[in-house]
């Protein structure tokens, strides 16, 4: 064990501690066991080599990777067992999905080791939940989803600033310390600000190769597929680039990916946990509704860049923002009369000269706008909606 205790604090040296993510102090760490789990790429381990480097007693914790070639010929559970037999009392398990009993081992660790905390990360939700007969009750998880504009800001550019809640953004009391002018700033988190890789020179090809890795590896280990109905997944995916948002026809689409139906929706339901679209569903639905889709988008502004071949088309920008950052803190379901509603408000989403000729009826009814610095009345800029978490 002693090469996990090495690698440990060699990670531990090149981690940073100016920059935490908004999940960070919603977790609480005195649950024996609990999950973080949420897309690829957003930051998952980093925030509990934060967590380890900022609270802990490293005499009293170990921080393992599961896919670490030590398991080829180790298991989890004895990992935990020796460790716990030596005093160890706080053990973190990075990416628990590739380890493939997981679910069985870390249910024995919780119900063997009474005094000893096991936290773990999943980089994707389906892979947790595949195991969530035996941790359900036992286990706590926190999803976790990219970086908002308010958060891009703070890890990029050092500008710090508290969660706004929704009511005070409806407010117009949005803006950012020391920027006057933030479209800049929010242009450029459309195209690379979502992940927090984003500033890497070769981010547009890590971020091919998450796609790539959602598709090809998640997906199909979760739900025992093939390669070649990886395939389908990617050429869905690419569907989806091409026509977001849209309605989606499940007969025709099935019939493009040449699937049935049935499949279709699971496979769209699958991508969507994965992190790669969005959903927007009928007031009243879940995510676990079939049937009551009304747009499918990409999941996030990053991806809309990545996989358009041509222009991507600004109101797809503009409406794929506004649901991604607003999904974090609120229910979006879809408006008979406009684009997006939450909690009983109504929001048309355009650009400098969108009117409100759609909200009327509306009891509460708001145009937000890209292209515009400042708000008023029931007019609020677009960028000011990525400060809710």
């Amino acid at each position: 064990m002693d090469r996990l205790y090495e690698t440990m604090q060699r990670l531990l040296a090149n981690t940073t501690s100016e920059f935490f993510r908004y999940r960070y102090g919603e977790i609480n760490w005195d649950n024996r066991i609990l999950g973080l789990v949420g897309p690829r790429g957003v930051g998952k381990t980093t925030l509990f080599l934060q967590h380890i480097k900022r609270e802990e007693d490293l005499a009293d914790c170990l921080f393992i990777s599961a896919d670490d070639i030590y398991f080829a010929d180790h298991t989890l559970l004895d990992t935990a067992k020796r460790f716990y037999q030596q005093g160890g009392t706080r053990l973190y398990i990075d990416e628990v999905h590739k380890y493939e009993r997981w679910s069985q081992e870390l249910k024995t660790m919780y119900d063997s080791f009474p005094d000893l905390h096991v936290y773990f990360t999943g980089s994707s939700v389906l892979d947790i939940e595949k195991g969530e007969a035996d941790l359900s009750r036992r286990a706590p998880k926190y999803l976790m989803q990219g970086l908002s504009f308010r958060e891009f800001l703070a890890l990029r550019y050092e500008v710090r600033m508290d969660p706004l809640p929704l009511e005070a953004i409806l407010a117009n009391e949005g803006c950012i310390p020391g920027i006057d002018h933030p479209l800049p700033l929010f242009r450029e988190y459309l195209e690379s600000g979502y992940y927090p890789f984003g500033q890497d020179p070769d981010f547009p090809i890590e971020l091919v190769q998450v796609i790539n890795c959602t598709l090809e590896v998640d997906i199909p280990q979760f739900a025992s597929m093939n390669a070649s109905t990886g395939r389908k997944l990617k050429k869905l995916l690419a569907l989806v680039s091409t026509l977001a948002p849209f309605k989606p026809n499940m007969v025709k689409l099935a019939a493009q990916v040449q699937v049935s139906r049935n499949n279709l929706e699971d496979y769209l339901m699958l991508i969507e946990k994965a992190g790669m679209i969005a959903q927007l569903r009928n007031e009243g639905s879940g995510l676990n509704t079939l049937g009551k889709v009304e747009k499918v988008y990409l999941d996030n502004t990053n991806l809309l860049y990545a996989l358009c071949e041509d222009a991507v088309p600004v109101g797809t920008v503009r409406e794929t923002f506004f649901l991604n950052q607003m999904r974090v803190q609120n229910t979006v379901t879809a408006s008979p009369i406009a684009d997006f509603s939450i909690d009983g408000k109504t929001f048309e989403v355009g650009g400098r000269s969108k009117t409100a000729r759609q909200l009327k009826g509306a009891d509460a009814g708001y145009v937000v706008k890209d292209d515009i610095e400042y708000g008023h009345g029931n007019v609020v800029p677009l960028w000011a909606f990525g400060l809710n978490y």
